[in-house]
């Protein structure tokens, strides 16, 4: 079996390395292709990950290619995350944003449209590459940011054998079995939503739901990331919180502490990436891989301690390091993974991805994409249906979503009108003069991308 990651020059491409050569065994992955369009990050990060499948599992073919189509021919799966225009793109899209006062969070904020401006006709391209290369029924990943546009957007046009998918609740599992002491990917929970805005109704722990113990739990808001919100709020909504809904529930700290810091969170990866791509850039990678991993570990590090803090002012405590061969929860790579493993089974199972709602969220069409636990049966995604909904929960998720089908439709006819309606409706913009004036400046920021709007 052939899986294909797009982007695989990215400096997270270690991890996917990791996941994929711990299962490839299982799963019948016998080659794995890393592609990527920027060749110096190719040969600095996707050589790193050969390393990694070299040491973990010397029958994988293991291949690094320029060549979209090479790298998409008979794949079996495909992997999607990249990053168009790169991280100098993406601190202007938070600046523009920053500077008339609205959150320039590249997901939750009103970044993200600027960013699926460039990210959706990139991804189109591989996608039509994909239908007439790859084996039929190929089914396409997509990580990409911001998830819930792009997966719209992309269903919107028609590639219906693409899912979305985020390590964020699942990491958020993960970090609910350290604090009971459970085996690593035993948690469950009930989520719904959207991306970087879902709820969990319950989370299963050695066949308990342990939620409402976790809401109470002090000890959970010092070890997970639950840190970023007050108990009383997680009692109110009667659910645990994705971490992005911060955003949302503390807008004005977060602008407030992001204005105050010294740098954005997109200023800060730039910068750590810059640097570090600099030093690894003079070394051999393969030859002194030891070297090369002690240069990541360290400005990885840098990032990953830094996550959110510029925004809500909390830092993470613990070290982080990168062991080869320690268990960990596989993060977005072992989302895709999980779904191979449950339909190679030819048994059921859940998990949580992006698919179309089909009916699941009372309020919701039944085109429109959400983040919710699914079946996967036959290979196929069935999500749970969780009919209503609480009230108020429901109502900020149908203002987004609201917003992310104005945005897909925006970015599929280059739609001036519909992608100020889009920013109008998003509840951190939430101002027809702000949304115009940003919609002019991203349609400037973007014109190299993608052409002309009307």
């Amino acid at each position: 079996m052939k899986l294909t990651v797009i982007g695989g020059g990215g400096v997270r491409s270690m991890f996917l390395a990791k996941s994929i050569a711990r299962k490839a065994e299982q799963l019948g992955i016998d080659e794995l292709v890393f592609m990527d369009n920027d060749e110096k990050k190719l040969n600095i990060y996707g050589k790193m990950a050969g390393v990694v499948v070299g040491k973990l599992n010397e029958n994988i073919k293991f291949t690094l290619t320029t060549d979209a189509k090479d790298a998409v021919s008979d794949a079996d799966y495909v992997i999607t995350t990249i990053r168009v225009g790169g991280d100098d793109m993406r601190v202007k899209d938070e600046r523009i944003a920053l500077d008339m006062g609205v959150l320039g969070q590249e997901t939750t904020g009103a970044a993200g449209l600027s960013f699926a401006m460039r990210s959706v006709g990139a991804l189109a391209e591989y996608c039509e590459l994909i239908k007439k290369f790859a084996k039929p029924g190929c089914k396409v990943f997509n990580f990409t940011n911001p998830a819930g546009v792009v997966s719209q957007t992309l269903r919107d046009m028609g590639y219906d054998f693409t899912y979305g998918i985020c390590d964020a609740p699942s990491g958020m599992l993960r970090t609910f079995e350290k604090l009971y002491g459970a085996e690593p990917g035993s948690a469950e929970g009930e989520l719904y939503g959207l991306n970087h805005l879902s709820y969990f109704k319950s989370v299963i722990i050695n066949g308990r739901d342990v939620l409402r113990e976790i809401i109470e739990n002090d000890r959970a808001y010092e070890e997970t990331d639950l840190r970023y919100f007050e108990k009383s709020l997680l009692r109110e909504r009667n659910a645990i919180l994705n971490e992005y809904l911060y955003y949302f529930y503390y807008r004005e700290k977060a602008v407030a502490n992001i204005l105050n810091a010294p740098m954005t969170r997109g200023e800060q990866i730039a910068m750590i990436n810059e640097k570090m791509t600099a030093e690894l850039e003079n070394i051999d990678v393969e030859k002194d891989f030891d070297k090369a991993l002690a240069i990541f570990e360290y400005w990885y590090g840098e990032r990953e301690n830094n996550y959110m803090a510029a925004e809500s002012g909390v830092k993470r405590k613990a070290k982080w390091h990168f062991d080869i061969y320690e268990e960990d929860d596989g993060g977005y790579a072992g989302v895709a993974l999980k779904f191979m493993e449950i339909a190679q089974s030819g048994k059921t199972g859940s998990m949580i991805l992006c698919v179309p709602n089909n009916g699941a969220l009372s309020g919701l069409k039944e085109s429109d994409v959400v983040e919710i636990t699914c079946d996967i049966i036959n290979g196929n995604a069935v999500p749970h249906r969780f009919g209503e909904v609480d009230e108020q929960n429901l109502e900020l998720i149908r203002r987004v979503k609201m917003y992310e089908r104005l945005s897909s439709e925006a970015i599929r006819t280059l739609s001036r009108t519909r992608a100020i309606e889009a920013l109008t409706m998003h509840p951190l913009v939430a101002s027809y003069s702000l949304a115009s004036a940003l919609t002019d400046k991203y349609i400037e920021h973007n014109k190299e991308y993608t052409g002309d709007w009307v």
